[in-house]
């Protein structure tokens, strides 16, 4: 009787079979994209260990911004063939003049360190340019470990104030580089934090209430951080 392999080992030995071709080059054409939610998420880890022991480039075609977040290190932005942008992955996703910034999936990389992790609190402890940031995780990772984060905008709210008496445990301080309208009623904030950039998603209520615009000084609040490593 043949072995029945799921979708996602089917993948994982597929990929096996090219690399013992010993390839110079690995493309990876919309690996994920007959997976369903959880076959993904049970292949986009060892995508992720793939790519960090390979001495190949590895291209990696997609149109989940999950998996760029994830993966990719080195970004070309196409559409219908012609190169919209080409550089780090950090900067085009957070760049308000390219598609990847604005919609529900819009958000910000941040590389951060590894400085402590709580076990009893399973809170991870990281440094980031920015400021220290809380990870609740119950993944141990050793310290000093260089670690890339994932910030959505919808993820981050803003005030003039630090905040207190709150359950928040990510604030850090942030200028506003621009402000951008959204569709409804909202609009685009895009921050930089100590040279990191930060977006956020915010109603245009809030936006005026505030009396927000360019140059501000504020506080970013982030409700979730992903962790991506």
């Amino acid at each position: 009787r043949g072995v029945k392999l799921s979708g996602g080992e089917r993948q994982r030995v597929a990929i096996a079979r090219a690399l013992a071709a010993s390839p110079h080059v690995l493309l990876m054409d919309e690996p994920l994209a007959a997976l369903d939610a959880q076959r993904k998420s049970e292949v986009l880890p060892y995508l992720d260990k793939l790519h960090r022991s390979l001495d190949i480039p590895v291209v990696y075609v997609s149109h989940s911004p999950d998996e760029v977040a994830r993966l990719a290190s080195h970004l070309v932005l196409l559409d219908a063939g012609r190169v919209l942008a080409s550089g780090p992955t950090d900067e085009l996703m957070s760049r308000l003049d390219l598609p990847l910034a604005h919609g529900d999936t819009a958000s910000a990389l941040v590389h951060a360190t590894v400085i402590g992790h709580d076990a009893s609190d399973q809170l991870l402890t990281l440094q980031s340019p920015a400021g220290l940031l809380y990870l609740p995780t119950a993944r141990s990772h050793a310290a000093g470990d260089t670690l890339r984060i994932r910030i959505m905008a919808r993820e981050v709210s803003l005030s003039r104030t630090p905040l207190v008496d709150s359950s928040l445990l990510n604030s850090l301080p942030a200028r506003i580089l621009s402000i951008t309208d959204e569709s409804a009623g909202q609009v685009l904030v895009r921050m930089d934090a100590s040279g990191v950039t930060l977006l956020a998603r915010i109603t245009r209520r809030s936006c005026t209430q505030l009396g927000l615009e360019k140059g501000d000084q504020v506080y970013a609040h982030i409700k979730a951080v992903l962790l991506l490593d």
